[in-house]
């Protein structure tokens, strides 16, 4: 319950008397609860002496097995409201003055809440549970450690396997197999070949690898309810004309930006540092996004490393540099760390080179 009770302090501090979470990451990290949501409302309730769940009746059996905290259970028949409302005098909380909603439950289910306490303000979850879930313990450092080790694994697979003649689809298929061999759920495997390597989101398709082509690799999956994700290039036979150079660039833009990364620096700064190298080397009008996300339980979480980030980095956040240069009709560049701050600087996760792997073609 120590997450609970570090809750409970951040409410203190904030003086919230309610946060409100919906089934999803936030549910996940601070109670270990992953019911099904779906239309019914099902949100766990918390305040400074109590914890329980507004639990649709059909989910009650199955989300006893996850937690002992109280059911207030209603049935389709008879609605929330009634449930609701006895969680609510229970609870104390007819007078709630601050309430904290998650910022990725049902408008409906929230809009049920706020309705049920019309006097509080409402804010979301920066200050409260996101806040927490941005400073990682040395048991998710474990688990992240552990995801990154996997996708480095499955991004040697990759090469490995990558032949002119494949499909990007292919060179994907292998990551994917690479990663359920080692217990972990494939989330995205995005391959971008020659000229789609310039879209940073691809969809990895049909196109077929040839001689000559540089290819994004970005890659990442789930393990033990934490996520891994990694980019790295691959060049099959010659190199493009002029990629040794971009690459360098985007190589000193994660050098800088992580140089840049301290606790107590802004998150914007470690955004500038990095465009700034590229910036200079006449290509920003080719750095097409942020410089990185935070991450976790999810994939993308704060703190978010944008050009306008105040986010105040502090020691145990996770979260990604990855800078690209993105040049339409020839290929795209895009090298990606994920980190954890330490008091003197980031230590990068993966154990892979960021150097250009060659492919015989």
């Amino acid at each position: 319950m120590d997450r609970l009770n570090r809750l409970r302090q951040a409410m203190k501090t904030e003086g919230v008397d309610l946060v409100a979470l919906g089934p999803g990451a936030h549910m996940a990290w601070l109670l270990d609860v992953r019911p099904h949501g779906d239309e019914r409302p099902l949100v766990a309730c918390i305040t400074a002496d109590h914890a329980g769940f507004l639990m649709p009746g059909l989910e009650a059996d199955s989300a006893r097995q996850q937690t002992d905290l109280p059911f207030f259970p209603w049935d389709d028949a008879d609605g929330p409201d009634a449930a609701l409302a006895k969680l609510l005098s229970e609870f104390n909380l007819t007078g709630a003055r601050s309430l904290v909603l998650d910022e990725t439950m049902r408008a409906d289910h929230a809009a049920l809440i706020q309705d049920a306490l019309p006097g509080a303000t409402r804010q979301f979850t920066a200050t409260t549970v996101g806040a927490l879930r941005m400073r990682k313990d040395a048991d998710e450092y474990a688990k992240l450690k552990a995801n990154a080790r996997s996708a480095d694994a499955a991004m040697k697979a990759a090469w490995a396997a990558m032949r002119p003649g494949m499909t990007e689809a292919e060179v994907a298929e292998v990551a994917r197999e690479s990663f359920l061999s080692q217990g972990a759920k494939p989330l995205f495997t995005i391959i971008g070949a020659g000229p789609n390597g310039a879209f940073p989101h691809h969809h990895t398709g049909q196109t077929r690898l040839a001689g000559g082509q540089a290819v994004v690799m970005d890659i990442g999956a789930g393990m033990a309810g934490y996520s891994s994700d990694i980019t790295r290039m691959a060049i099959l036979g010659q190199a493009p004309e002029g990629y040794d150079r971009v690459h360098d660039i985007v190589d000193a833009a994660v050098e800088a930006a992580l140089a840049a990364a301290r606790p107590g620096v802004p998150a914007k700064a470690v955004d500038a540092a990095a465009r700034g190298v590229i910036a200079e080397a006449g290509y920003g009008d080719y750095f097409l996004h942020r410089t990185g996300h935070g991450m976790g339980v999810e994939v993308h979480e704060p703190p978010y490393l944008t050009g306008a980030s105040e986010t105040l980095l502090d020691e145990g956040m996770v979260f990604s540099i990855e800078p690209g240069i993105y040049l339409p009709n020839r290929f795209g560049i895009r090298l990606e760390e994920i980190v954890i701050l330490r008091a003197d600087g980031p230590e990068i996760l993966s154990d892979l080179s960021r150097a250009a792997v060659r492919i015989d073609a």
